[in-house]
């Protein structure tokens, strides 16, 4: 067969419904789960472009194996792609940047709320056979509480208008390539973003530079009782400085949907497990969601098959030196 083939590695779908529909007169579709550097190599040996989930590494040794030069990040990051190895070797990646805004946003405003009103603390209190409020003592009204907002992209800026209906006056927001001011929104620098806020929540895309955005300084710096919540990457949290800042209470409770690395060992938090709030990298998820990620990354796909540009492009062709 001579038509083009489009590995999806990693992408977790029921079927191929959405794919056959928007692909199935262009190519032929492979799947694979792609977790390990051979797997990559040998479910994608024969492919035209590949549709990557979370899971696949695309480190620089393995682009230089793949005869393909087309990489479609299912979602919003690409750190799992090694980019200037895939510049310098005449790839395309793609991503969709677009999708599950609205459902990122709502998570993290539950965990937000679930952690204010300490519901987790109060869900066991019950279950223990015991009643009343006294150790859940002090609870606060949002409107009594500052918010910092690291990262103001469409997600950001989406979490801060919900924080802000449910009753969250003061919003410290801190992106380097972001300045706002006005409706009780402020631009700060990353230093005091951790120290003024009672909640800190995170929306920036992973490190270029492999140091985790939030480490042993920041979270020092984060006030006795205060909250961490992080729906974004994993890598943004140093996650040992994590256990020992919440063993000393500061934070007073970390509300996490991401991990480095994924799953996570539990071990690592045995310690202060009773002052975290997790949920398995559920945060993009709805049925809506993921048919609209779906479709975007198989159109992305058609697109350079037919050799169109991606609208929405990390590297291209053109860029190689």
């Amino acid at each position: 067969m001579n038509e083009p083939v489009v590995v999806l590695l990693g992408t977790r779908y029921p079927d191929l419904s959405i794919e056959e529909e928007v692909l199935g007169d262009l190519a032929r579709l492979a799947v694979g789960s792609g977790g390990t550097a051979a797997e990559i190599i040998e479910a994608a040996g024969s492919a035209r472009v590949i549709v990557a989930g979370s899971l696949p590494r695309f480190t620089a040794e393995v682009l230089e194996r793949l005869s393909c030069r087309a990489i479609v990040r299912a979602g919003i990051g690409v750190d799992s792609v090694d980019l200037a190895a895939a510049r310098r070797l005449g790839y395309t990646v793609a991503y969709v940047p677009d999708y599950g805004t609205e459902t990122v946003a709502q998570h993290t405003l539950a965990l937000a709320l679930a952690a204010v009103r300490r519901l987790i603390e109060a869900d066991s209190i019950v279950r223990s056979g015991e009643w009343g409020f006294s150790k859940l003592r002090p609870l606060h009204l949002p409107s009594s509480m500052t918010v910092g907002v690291v990262g103001f992209g469409r997600i950001g800026r989406r979490v801060a208008e919900l924080l802000r209906a449910v009753g969250f006056r003061r919003i410290l927001v801190h992106d380097a390539y972001v300045m706002v001011e006005g409706d009780g929104i402020e631009s700060c620098g990353p230093g005091e973003i951790f120290s003024m806020s009672d909640l800190v929540t995170l929306h920036a895309p992973g490190p270029t530079d492999g140091r985790p955005l939030v480490g042993a300084a920041e979270l020092a710096s984060m006030k006795p009782g205060s909250i961490l919540i992080n729906t974004a990457r994993g890598s943004l949290v140093d996650g040992d400085a994590l256990v020992e800042a919440l063993a000393a209470g500061a934070p007073r409770l970390a509300a996490l949907d991401v991990f480095q690395p994924e799953p996570p060992d539990l071990s690592r938090f045995a310690a202060v497990l009773d002052r975290m709030i997790l949920s398995p990298h559920t945060g993009w998820y709805t049925e809506e969601s993921q048919a609209d990620l779906r479709r975007k990354s198989a159109e992305e796909a058609r697109r350079v098959i037919l050799g169109e540009s991606p609208r929405n492009a990390a590297v291209l062709p053109e860029e190689t030196t």
